[in-house]
């Protein structure tokens, strides 16, 4: 099988209850990286070859821990493209785990991405719509008085709220290769109210990746992964981004992402700025440190003045 191949069971492997897989390398072409124009970057690859000089300090630093979201569930695919039937513009992550104390390969980790999909969802919380902080506007009087009753929505800082459907697009999990490296297949994520356009990471060490999948272990490092306004501009002239017509929060204005680039999760781009729509290649760098166990609670920067209405940690 090649690894250009996807197994017949890949759709429905689970990480605990899982057909074993192999670690093997994960090359851009063997995701279909030629499809991916390269002729010109965005800000984003700009600003990486800028900083080239200032990799080797920049390998020292650990990636911004942010929070989970609420809408994370564990490890719940076991693979590499995570599309399914999504629409909008192809996206090919290339990431590698590095101990950002030695600069190592962190190898043999298990890495769980999930993002929203063009229109703002998350699969497993479409009855949530809009990435839990959409909706529609607030009509009516505000409330007074003392408030009553138990609260409802996501806690504050994103705290977890248990899956609705049965969908799982545009979530998976795959091994990093003895190069700390792993690539997946996706699309460009969309955006809803409060929160900039972001995909969620996770990775996990000291497990085991046996017969069953990969088991036991723990979460070294929990972050976001975030676009530059240029590149998200771009997409929003492409259907069905174009149709998207939710309030959106700019890289700026969000309060999660701390603005120390790269460090922060500042990925850099690789498009065509005249035509995005056939594929953008992003790539980044994680430095984690091993030892550290991450809950999840890692927290968010406080934005100077309000970013917009309604905002979530998803």
């Amino acid at each position: 099988m090649t690894e250009t191949q996807k197994p017949p069971s890949e759709q429905g492997w689970t990480r605990r209850k899982a057909v074993a897989v192999g670690a093997g390398g994960l090359a851009a072409a063997g995701l279909g990286g030629t499809a991916y124009a390269t002729g010109a970057t965005g800000r984003g690859g700009r600003e990486a070859a800028e900083s080239a000089g200032a990799d080797a300090e920049a390998c020292y630093r650990l990636t911004s821990e942010t929070v989970e979201g609420p809408y994370y569930i564990d490890a719940d695919k076991l693979r590499r493209d995570i599309t399914e039937d999504r629409e909008g513009i192809p996206l090919l992550l290339a990431l590698t785990v590095i101990d950002s104390d030695t600069c190592g390969p962190v190898r043999d980790a298990a890495v769980d991405i999930w993002h929203c999909d063009a229109t703002g969802v998350y699969s497993g919380y479409e009855d949530q719509g809009s990435g839990g902080g959409g909706g529609p506007a607030p009509t009516g009087e505000p409330p007074t008085g003392a408030p009553t009753g138990a609260p409802t929505g996501p806690p504050p800082g994103g705290g977890h709220q248990e899956p609705t459907d049965d969908t799982r697009y545009l979530r998976g999990t795959w091994r990093t290769d003895r190069h700390g490296r792993v690539a997946f297949r996706t699309v460009f994520p969309g955006w809803y109210r409060g929160r900039c356009v972001h995909i969620h990471v996770k990775v996990h060490v000291d497990g085991e990746w046996t017969d069953a999948g990969y088991e036991g272990g723990r979460a070294c490092h929990t972050g976001q992964f975030f676009f530059d306004e240029e590149s998200v501009l771009a997409s929003a002239a492409v259907e069905p981004y174009a149709g998207n017509t939710t309030e959106r929060t700019t890289l700026a204005e969000d309060t999660i992402y701390d603005q120390s680039g790269v460090g922060g999760g500042l990925l850099r781009l690789r498009y065509d700025r005249r035509h995005i729509d056939r594929g953008v290649h992003a790539t980044i760098t994680v430095g984690v440190d091993p030892e550290a166990t991450q809950d999840g609670q890692g927290g968010p920067r406080q934005p100077s003045a309000p970013a917009s209405p309604s905002p979530s940690a998803g």
